[in-house]
């Protein structure tokens, strides 16, 4: 029997595809090139972001049809979307060619499942929190988009309850990975040819805390990580500013293998607003770890995450968030408009914003972004960068791409017959430069940009 995934979300969901695709593939099941062909067919959902449920509420609608047509297909709607309180009711109601509603921590039963309604035909239902969750299976790179790179989950779930975030409720609280359960996995798949490593959790910075060992901080972490001789990068997302410390920086400077790119989302530069949302530091404290980065490692890049339109926001709140960005000077800064999250505390605020005001302010802050990104890329020209080369570019034929140490795009005129492969770290002289993109030439007289 054959299945297909269809995933909705950020990383974390990503990830848990590559997870429900191992467990399939362990019970006997094998991947379909289509869902045409498809005997069961998961959809991985996600909530975060109104955008994201919006697409997974449409996509699952479409599957009515093809159920009607294929009788025998199962349809599973795992994630988020079904852990949130009420959506489980809602599908039963209006989703019945739905036969599996399982939720984030369930995932791991799914192939029993399949099975038992494969017998019964009876509609499956486990929202259950179950803590106590199974370690995840080794990640098989043949389920993952790249097999240089992968992606490994170090902690589960959230204790600090930003009032924007429906996380901490669907995913529930923090949970850490053992740590020699993560090293022998990384270790596993360096050996079997991956390049870079992306650690995953909604806080990153919180790893090790739950944990017996009280030896054992994400800090430590990165530096057994950076031992591993045949890895070339570390990466991490996401840190939360209240837990980021000045030691993490220095084992960032001091290692050989961790980027230095600092993913450091602020959400809004007005005190107030900070304070609302629940997040744990103000504006002072944030401005104080830049310059404790910029002091120890001034070529890092620097990135962060801006919501626009927080309830009870008012103009002079958003000019501060403006002049604060200003001063902050983020190589990019990727912006949100604030989404109502039912079940958070900021969804029964007073004061929402309309959608046009949300919008207008995005617009004004991306004017004052736009220009410091472009300008913190200009600085590269001239330099020589080295790149992991992902592959061919999706908007100009005859190149290709990779990402530089601080996660920067940088395009590339495709040589043939030289040896270059998606995984291949080269080296490229930046020649010019854009908002978003860095492009440059491989270190040959032979190529033309």
């Amino acid at each position: 029997m054959k299945y297909c995934i269809q995933t909705f979300g950020c990383q974390m969901n990503e990830n848990d595809s590559v997870f429900i695709a191992s467990l399939l593939q362990s019970a006997g099941y094998s991947k379909a090139e289509s869902m045409a062909e498809a005997d069961i067919i998961v959809v991985n959902t996600c909530c975060v972001r109104q955008s994201a449920e919006n697409k997974a509420f449409g996509y699952i609608g479409s599957l009515k049809r093809f159920k009607e047509k294929n009788a025998d297909v199962v349809i599973a709607v795992c994630g988020c979307m079904v852990q949130k309180d009420g959506n489980a009711a809602a599908f039963l109601h209006k989703a019945r060619h739905v036969g599996i509603l399982c939720g984030t921590f369930a995932i791991s039963r799914l192939p029993e499942y399949i099975a038992e309604y494969q017998g019964r035909g009876e509609v499956i239902v486990d929202i259950e929190q179950n803590h106590q969750q199974p370690e995840a299976l080794p990640i098989d790179t043949r389920f993952t988009e790249y097999s240089y790179k992968v992606q490994v989950n170090i902690i589960y779930g959230c204790d600090n309850f930003c009032t924007y975030c429906i996380v901490p409720y669907v995913r529930g609280r923090e949970r850490s990975r053992a740590p020699q359960h993560i090293l022998d996995e990384v270790r596993a798949l360096a050996k079997a040819g991956v390049r870079e490593v992306q650690l995953l959790g909604q806080n990153v910075n919180s790893y090790g805390k739950d944990l017996a060992e009280d030896s054992w901080d994400f800090a430590r972490l990165l530096q057994e990580l950076d031992e591993i001789e045949e890895l070339r990068r570390i990466r991490y997302m996401t840190s939360h500013p209240r837990d980021f410390s000045a030691e993490l920086v220095d084992v960032v400077v001091d290692s050989r293998h961790i980027c230095h790119h600092f993913h450091l989302p602020l959400q809004a530069g007005c005190d107030k607003i900070l304070a609302a949302m629940n997040r744990g530091y103000n504006t002072a404290y944030y401005g104080r770890l830049l310059e404790i980065i910029r002091q120890k490692t001034p070529n890092a890049t620097i990135t962060s995450d801006l919501i626009v339109g927080f309830p009870g926001e008012t103009e002079q709140d958003f000019q501060q968030t403006l002049d604060f960005v200003a001063h902050c000077q983020f190589d990019t800064a990727y912006t949100f408009l604030y989404s109502e999250r039912s079940g958070t505390p900021a969804a029964q605020m007073p004061q929402q914003l309309s959608a046009e005001v949300k919008k207008e302010r995005l617009q004004r802050l991306m004017t004052i972004q736009n220009p410091i990104s472009l300008h913190h890329n200009q600085k590269l020209i001239g330099q020589t960068q080295n790149i992991l080369v992902e592959g061919p570019s999706k908007n100009r034929n005859d190149h290709w791409y990779g990402r530089n140490d601080g996660n920067k795009i940088v395009v590339f005129p495709y040589i043939a017959d030289s040896g270059i492969e998606a995984g291949s770290i080269i080296p490229i002289e930046i020649r010019q430069a854009q908002t978003w993109n860095l492009y440059g030439l491989l270190r040959s007289p032979s190529c033309e940009l």
